[in-house]
């Protein structure tokens, strides 16, 4: 019954807030544009959207993103080395306040993952790959505080599609992420701590997680890490702390409709 308020209360605060976005959006500013863009990493443990999971493999990451005008398609694909771990989701998002200051966006996936398994049959050891479905859906309200400081709450609530593994996902995350500190002359960083709340087929837990990115002004490579510490839980599965490092080539195009 907690997690039922928690959830009431987060889009009661949602729709509030969105109510009193749309006065900033710029409607003449969203219109004729078409944004590519994406990431093209690898790195030493393949974290799970939700950063309580991962691999525990090395992974490739590609993110990509379609955007025209308030709608986006964002597939993201995350593989082991071996193609015996991986997902892929594809996003369908749709933006629908990018004011100065507030914006707000409601999304949808379906996803597939896949993982390595043994089947025992009268005896005999088989491996194999499983293959889950999901299903799942997100809220993302955030505040622009200056041009370096943002603040967001994140909310997915997610679905398997099939009677084994996860059936119920709530995750609820509380983040602030500033950027383009100077390290250097060019070198720049940027940090993006955050706390969440994950809940799993009737447990739950809370986590510390927090990434990091250091990158050359003008150059489209970047080094990432993120760590993930476990505060309290009852969910199997998830370690006491996680952690990871990579390189990712960014880039992004913006194209004229007009």
């Amino acid at each position: 019954m907690k997690k039922y308020k928690i959830i009431l209360l987060l889009i009661n605060m949602v729709l509030t807030a969105v109510t009193a976005g749309f006065s900033q959006t710029n409607l003449d500013s969203i219109k004729g544009r078409t944004l590519y863009s994406g990431s093209l990493g690898i790195t030493n443990n393949g974290f799970s959207i939700i950063p309580s999971f991962s691999f525990n493999d090395p992974a490739a990451i590609v993110l990509l993103s379609w955007k025209k005008n308030r709608f986006s398609v964002d597939p993201e694909f995350r593989i082991t080395p071996t193609l015996e771990k991986g997902s892929i989701l594809l996003w369908f998002r749709y933006h629908a306040i990018e004011g100065k200051r507030f914006s707000f966006r409601v999304g949808a996936h379906p996803a597939v993952n896949w993982f390595p398994s043994t089947l025992i049959q009268n005896g005999v050891k088989e491996d194999l790959v499983r293959l889950r479905r999901f299903f799942a859906w997100e809220l993302l309200p955030s505040y622009r505080i200056s041009s370096t400081w943002n603040v967001s709450l994140y909310y997915l609530q997610g679905n398997g599609l099939q009677r084994s593994g996860p059936q119920t996902t709530h995750f609820i995350n509380l983040n602030t992420t500033i950027t383009n500190i100077r390290i250097t002359h060019s070198l720049r960083l940027s940090v993006s701590p955050a706390f969440f709340y994950l809940f799993l087929d009737g447990d739950d837990g809370v986590f510390f997680t927090a990434s990091a990115s250091l990158g050359i002004m003008d150059r489209p490579f970047l080094l990432q890490s993120t760590i993930n510490q476990k505060l309290q839980s009852s969910i199997n599965g998830t370690l006491p702390f996680m952690w990871n490092v990579g390189i990712a080539y960014t880039f992004k195009k913006h194209l004229s409709n007009n």
